[in-house]
């Protein structure tokens, strides 16, 4: 009775065949999902997909943050070689996983310690052509200075 009145029925349909049909009409609510841990809100650390069970039923199941993995720390690309992981999954790896076999290995990329190598050898340099021009500029110096001494009066 009490469907035949929400569905809007009147009396004179009394079959079960014209309730059934008419239903058929309707909306069907779809099965509702609870989450299946503790925080109860879609936050960026509470990521769930929809998951079908052998069993037929719809469950949540948790997704992990994707990283943006390792990257340079003077340019900022990403490092190639190295595992893109979470930080708790980083200590777990092993020492040579979580770097290069080069100088700076997990910490900045090939061009930048390229870059790093050059410049230093450029400044030793500089200081080598600094320290033979002030050589020369002291012999040339204590030379004119040689041909005339100053006696004392």
């Amino acid at each position: 009775f009490w469907l035949k009145s929400w569905l809007g029925v009147s009396s004179a349909w009394s079959t079960r065949a014209e309730v059934l049909s008419c239903q058929s009409c309707c909306v069907i609510m779809v099965a509702r999902l609870t989450y299946r841990r503790q925080c109860r809100y879609n936050t960026k650390s509470n990521k769930q997909r929809i998951l079908k069970t052998p069993g037929g039923k719809l469950t949540y199941q948790a997704v992990a943050k994707t990283s943006k993995g390792p990257k340079c720390g003077d340019c900022g690309k990403a490092l190639i070689g190295l595992p893109r992981l979470r930080p708790k999954e980083y200590r777990r790896l092993k020492n040579r996983e979580k770097r290069v076999s080069r100088a700076y290995g997990g910490s900045r990329c090939a061009g930048c310690v390229r870059s790093r190598i050059v410049r230093a050898f450029l400044i030793e340099e500089q200081k080598c052509v600094k320290q033979v021009l002030a050589e020369k500029l002291s012999q040339a110096k204590a030379e004119q200075s040689g041909g005339k001494k100053k006696g004392k009066k």
